[in-house]
């Protein structure tokens, strides 16, 4: 069967709240991504939950919300493959730019995100908690002239 990348289903929503609770220290609540949940992707292989990945569109702008892979899965590919799934879903629905915040520490996200073509924009001091850390601003443009 291979590794897919899908759209998540509610069956996908424990797997979801888990991964979340465990990758950040200001997780969504269970609430919050179940209404969110047609905004996210899932990762899996053979049936097995790796990760997920959101993001939505406002008109023709892109915003991403996470990516998280299961600790037993990482370095496998599959925050690259979930990136890959946002970027294709932007072109697919003619969006100007894909834009995400990172915290300034986490170099091997911003390294995925420019590999990727993802340019930094700007930086938000102080914007993340526990622990504390800028957010840089990194966006994808689909189209030229933005």
């Amino acid at each position: 069967m291979g590794r897919t990348i899908r759209a998540a289903t509610g069956a996908d929503l424990p797997d979801i709240v888990e991964l979340e609770t465990l990758c950040f220290s200001l997780p969504r609540s269970e609430g919050e991504i179940a209404r969110a949940l047609p905004h996210f992707f899932v990762a899996e292989e053979d049936g097995a939950f790796l990760g997920y990945a959101d993001a939505r569109a406002v008109l023709d702008e892109g915003y991403m919300g996470n990516i998280a892979v299961a600790p037993a899965h990482r370095r496998e590919g599959v925050g690259d493959a979930l990136l890959n799934a946002l970027l294709r879903w932007g072109r697919e629905n003619d969006l100007r730019f894909l834009t995400l915040e990172v915290r300034e520490q986490n170099a091997p996200a911003r390294a995925l995100y420019a590999s990727r073509g993802f340019v930094e924009v700007g930086l938000q001091k102080h914007y993340y908690e526990r622990p504390a850390d800028n957010a840089v601003l990194m966006t994808y443009f689909f189209k030229e002239g933005w």
